[in-house]
């Protein structure tokens, strides 16, 4: 249980009293739980979408929930994706990427990012909604995306010397975590959404290594940007899948 409230504080900014993060290695040992607390993220979007389906419309209410999402997670992956869009289009040597991602400083490449991904989040939430299967994709979504970054630490290098956040998990995970949270995956893409989401699963798995060889070929491993930038973008794929798998 204290694994899974270290998951839930280190990914969220909801208030988890009794279970300070005490180090990276709690990071670490959290790593199974990162879809548990996905999971959780979404069950709070979807009683919310509950709540106000029947005042407000599709397209606005989706809005609202990934701006709730946002919110809930302290912006976290936006950050992280702006930050790689940033580094990955506008430097030229590993050295170059590595220095553009750490100014926080939003360039082009990241406003335009952070821009296209909330847009396709949004349409493809309002089209869940307006078919009346958006509650199973909004737990499902943010779950498969937060498990993520488990494989990606696990089979990835940490890219910069000096250590940084998404150190706690390459350093301080395990292979028994990392089947920890794949079977935690598993269960929670068919136990919510059947097929759809086992086939949401598989998509994120192959969006996952194709950013991992990115992050490989252009700065030698990953870092808690890419790492949050994956997150981000496999919830896009997820919810892809899910609105196209009905």
């Amino acid at each position: 249980m204290r694994r899974l409230l270290h998951a839930v504080a280190f990914l969220t900014r909801l208030p988890v009293p009794g279970a300070p993060i005490a180090g990276p290695a709690d990071v670490g040992r959290a790593a199974p739980f990162f879809p548990a607390a996905g999971a959780l993220l979404g069950g709070l979007l979807a009683l919310a979408a509950r709540a106000l389906a029947p005042r407000v419309p599709p397209l606005p209410l989706a809005a609202l929930l990934v701006a709730l999402l946002a919110a809930l997670t302290g912006a976290l992956h936006l950050d992280g994706l702006a930050d790689t869009a940033d580094g990955f289009g506008g430097g030229r040597t590993r050295d170059d990427v590595l220095r553009i991602m750490r100014d926080h400083a939003i360039g082009a490449y990241g406003a335009t990012a952070l821009a296209l991904v909330l847009i396709v989040e949004v349409t493809l939430l309002a089209a869940l909604l307006e078919r009346g299967g958006a509650a199973s994709a909004l737990v499902v979504a943010p779950a498969l995306a937060r498990w993520v970054p488990v494989p990606l630490s696990r089979l990835l290098p940490y890219a910069r010397a000096g250590g940084g956040l998404g150190a706690a998990v390459t350093d301080h995970g395990s292979w028994l975590g990392l089947a920890g949270a794949t079977a935690l995956a598993v269960g929670i893409a068919a136990g919510v959404a059947g097929r759809a989401g086992l086939l949401a699963l598989a998509a994120v798995a192959l969006f996952a290594l194709a950013h991992g060889l990115a992050c490989r070929r252009r700065i030698g491993g990953v870092t808690g940007d890419t790492l949050g930038a994956g997150v981000e973008l496999a919830q896009a794929v997820a919810l892809l899948v899910l609105l196209a798998a009905g």
